[in-house]
């Protein structure tokens, strides 16, 4: 295996702790199993406090665990906040009105930064990393950027859609299997198209560099020929 193969591993396990692991995926989907369970065996507002119960036990889980304490926070303030749109609204299916209306918003801030040349994913993959915005002068690593951004776009615009029409028509318990159905295996088809994204553009960036400093180093072989001066040892 060669060093750029597990510098590509190491981002990927980056991209995968910031999202909360594989457990934070299973985690997410705990407290929208409680809530419909309780709902349908006794009422809304016990559903809603198992709901947050097990959003906090989990969190309180992650920590004892020392796992990424960021996602673990961010759920829990989900869950939470979903809870109260429940109880204020008073229908169960209120508990997924937060989650309807966030893929919306989050679908329209990927693809508005396609629209403005700054595919998000580039900017977060690039923040995550370390490896700045270098990429957004190869044309090429823009497309993959491009690509990948959008099919977040497209994944969020397909829950926004489809947990929308559920909403509407009253169908909470088939609401609960698209928020969990519509997570893993979307999710999963767009970290694949990001992982590619981000292999790709890394190559173009480091082809890219290597080329000029190959032309830079030619350049002043050139001059110092001119001159009459010696070489550098490279």
């Amino acid at each position: 295996m060669t060093q750029a193969e597990p510098a590509e591993a190491d981002k990927r396990t980056t991209l995968l702790q910031e999202m909360g692991g594989i457990s934070g995926l299973i985690y997410s989907s705990v407290p929208v199993l409680v809530f419909v369970l309780v709902n349908s065996i006794f009422s809304l507002q016990p559903a809603i406090w198992a709901a947050v119960g097990s959003a906090l036990l989990i969190t309180v889980v992650r920590v004892v665990r020392k796992q990424p304490l960021q996602p673990a926070i961010s759920g829990f303030f989900g869950v939470a906040i979903a809870a109260f749109i429940a109880y204020r609204t008073g229908s169960a299916k209120g508990f997924f009105l937060f989650g309807i209306w966030a893929s919306l918003v989050y679908g329209a801030l990927f693809t508005l930064s396609v629209l403005v040349r700054w595919p998000l994913i580039g900017v977060i993959w690039g923040l995550l990393n370390g490896h700045g915005q270098k990429w957004r002068q190869n044309r090429r690593a823009m497309i993959a950027y491009d690509l990948a951004t959008v099919s977040w776009a497209l994944v969020f615009a397909a829950r926004f859609v489809v947990q929308r029409w559920l909403y509407e028509e009253d169908l909470t318990g088939w609401l609960a299997f698209a928020r969990i159905a519509m997570g893993y295996p979307l999710t999963a088809l767009a970290l694949l198209v990001t992982i590619w994204a981000a292999r790709r553009a890394g190559h173009l960036v480091r082809q890219r560099e290597s080329a000029q400093d190959a032309e830079d180093k030619a350049a002043e072989a050139r001059l110092r020929a001119k001159y009459g001066e010696p070489a550098t040892e490279s």
